[in-house]
């Protein structure tokens, strides 16, 4: 792999890799990204690997390669502190009733601020994700007031940015990257320019996250934010003009009047399913806000108060794009969640945009993960980049699955739909779990099934001889903690836990999965990607769904072995592996486990490995 990465460097050409679990992918594509010479950038999927490049890998291997190279770690803007937002939101008056119960989490944090720097706010380590304080200390692309600001000259946004550019090597994440190629980040100058190599960690991502950035998204979160900031930002300018006092009431009101009309319950919901009330209040939003836009715009109070009206106007033009939009251009729904109501538009292809950006800019581009391809064949993550043409490289898994795994297909499964599917399941499951006495992921395909099988395990074990962990219980990596901490857990997840999660040891011998992971087929992205499909004549099952649902499949069944002392059962509860004619596409995809019908024999296999472990364990220690 790192022969094809330098390879790749060398004559500035585009690579993907998908390098099996254990193959030491990372220093895989560190070794010749050190060794180029070249400025490169870095990006990966989430935020704890980018730390563990920026702070473990990369200066380990500099040391060991006798190459000292300057390395820059650089997250979203979200992840730094604002500090003329901190101090906006400090000023008395400046919190509504709503809000006041934050202070003193501000007065904490300013504290830090006074202390910090990088304004990394991952040093705040007790401060919860979904803190409302969030916003409060964080600046946006739209609420940035950038030269204007007069904390600018303090800006640790523009340090961070400014030492990116100065870096040899650049660790970001793909939101970020994806932002800065679809949205150029504004004030601070593109990433990409001085790169002359981008690697793509975790790459199977990046579709998806593209999509995002290539589309619209118009939220009442957004509109609540500005007339909060708004609040702050006239209370510091001395403004008070009952004229603007009436247009925000006007704004407020039509808010109440779109979520009034707009048809209950959480999730995605299809424009054309939405009531014609709603669709009709859309133009007088965007006329409240235009408005409110004019009046702030005459009153020439400040940056704070411009950058306001700016936002404003930028709400209103994208509400009226949005409203407007042919339905050929691609599909709009809306989403009603935790975070309030948004509205979406999403093209039907974004591979011609994606491939763009990539051939706009001279350098070698290197997408890697261990699930990209079917089998052997890369065609359908390289049709959704872009990049049909470009070199792949296949790296097993350097792992002995033969000696180290077992994958159980349980006889006589009810179709996935019967009301009795998810207590067969845990019936499937039970004797495993015994012999285990837990050590397990039960991995599940919606929030739905998730609650089935919570409650289907608890009627099969009344007492539970094991922890029992639920996803939502706690956050994602306070749970994961406490698993390998209590070491016989059985924690029960969808979404999130499916990839990214490493859990070495005797701690996880089972990995279940309830379903194969077809995406829910009233998903409205889901529906844009499948209409994209059929008006260019494709089959969108071929092509899409059932990819999609094999390299779920593979990151879901790689949970388990994570090292070469590592052992377990993968057991796949639904039927229509072996039934249906797409199943092999499946198994083929999969380790080469030996494959068994029989729970006694997983049993056996799973007692005798916990045995020799445990008399291993008590040679050593003699």
């Amino acid at each position: 792999m790192a022969a094809a990465v330098g390879g790749a460097l060398a004559r500035l050409e585009p690579l993907i890799v998908e390098a099996g679990t254990g193959t030491g992918k990372t220093f895989a594509y560190l070794v010749p990204a050190l060794l180029s010479g070249r400025s490169v950038i870095i990006s990966t999927g989430t935020r704890t690997l980018q730390d563990q490049l920026y702070r473990r890998d990369l200066p380990l291997l500099a040391t060991a390669l006798g190459r000292p190279v300057t390395v820059a770690l650089l997250k979203g803007r979200a992840n730094y502190l604002c500090r003329h937002r901190l101090e906006l939101n400090r000023q008395p008056g400046a919190l509504a009733g709503g809000d006041r119960g934050v202070a003193p989490l501000l007065a904490r944090v300013s504290r830090w601020a006074a202390t910090t720097s990088s304004g990394d706010l991952a040093e705040l380590t007790d401060l919860p994700d979904q803190s409302p304080v969030w916003p409060m200390i964080t600046s946006t692309r739209e609420n940035c007031l950038g030269q204007e600001c007069p904390q600018s000259s303090r800006c640790h946004v523009f340090d961070a940015r400014r030492a990116a550019q100065a870096a040899d090597i650049v660790v970001v994440n793909h939101h970020l990257l994806l932002a800065d190629l679809a949205l150029k980040d504004e004030g601070f100058g593109d990433l990409l320019p001085g790169a002359e190599a981008v690697i793509l960690d975790e790459a199977h991502q990046v579709p998806d996250i593209a999509a995002q950035f290539f589309g619209q998204v118009w939220s009442i979160r957004a509109v609540q934010i500005l007339l909060r900031d708004l609040g702050a930002e006239l209370a510091a300018a001395v403004v008070r003009s009952p004229v603007i006092v009436g247009e925000i009431s006007i704004v407020e009101a039509r808010l109440d009047d779109l979520r009034g009309v707009f048809p209950g319950g959480a999730g995605r919901h299809e424009w054309a399913a939405l009531p014609e009330a709603f669709l009709d209040l859309l133009p007088d939003l965007e006329t409240a806000l235009a408005d409110l836009a004019k009046e702030l715009a005459a009153v020439g109070a400040g940056a704070g108060v411009a950058n306001c009206a700016r936002r404003a106007t930028a709400l209103a033009a994208g509400l009226g794009a949005l409203h407007s939009l042919a339905d050929e251009a691609g599909l709009r729904w809306a989403e009603a969640g935790l975070s309030g109501l948004s509205l979406h538009f999403t093209p039907f292809e974004i591979a011609d945009r994606l491939r763009g950006y990539v051939e706009a800019r001279p350098c070698a581009w290197v997408f890697t993960s261990a699930t990209l391809a079917i089998g052997d064949d890369f065609a359908h993550f390289a049709a959704r980049i872009g990049l049909p043409e470009a070199r792949t490289v296949h790296i097993e898994s350097p792992f002995d699955y033969r000696d180290q795994s077992r994958l159980y297909l349980p006889r006589a499964m009810p179709d996935p739909q019967h009301p009795a599917f998810a207590a067969r399941f845990i019936d499937a499951c039970a004797p495993l779990l015994e012999a285990c006495g837990g050590r397990a992921f039960l991995l599940y395909t919606s929030y739905r099934g998730l609650a089935d099988g919570v409650a289907a395990l608890k009627a099969r074990f009344p007492v539970p001889p094991f922890p029992i962990l639920v996803q939502g219980q706690a956050p994602r990596e306070a749970l994961l903690t406490l698993f390998r901490e209590l070491g016989n857990a059985v924690l029960l997840a969808t979404g999130s836990f499916w990839e990214g999660v490493d859990v070495k040891g005797e701690a996880l011998c089972i990995v279940a999965i309830d379903k194969l992971p077809f995406a829910s087929p009233d998903d409205p992205l889901l529906k844009a990607r499948l209409e994209g499909i059929r008006r260019r004549g494709g089959n969108p099952f071929g092509e899409y769904q059932l990819p999609q649902a094999v390299l779920a499949l593979k990151q879901g069944v790689g949970r388990l072995i994570r090292d070469f002392d590592d052992f377990g059962v993968i057991v796949l509860g639904d039927p229509r592996i072996t039934s249906k004619h797409y199943g092999k596409a499946f198994l083929k995809a999969l380790p080469q486990s030996p494959v068994v019908t029989d729970a006694a024999a997983c049993v056996q296999f799973l007692t005798e490995r916990l045995g020799a472990t445990r008399d291993g364990s008590a040679m050593a220690g003699c």
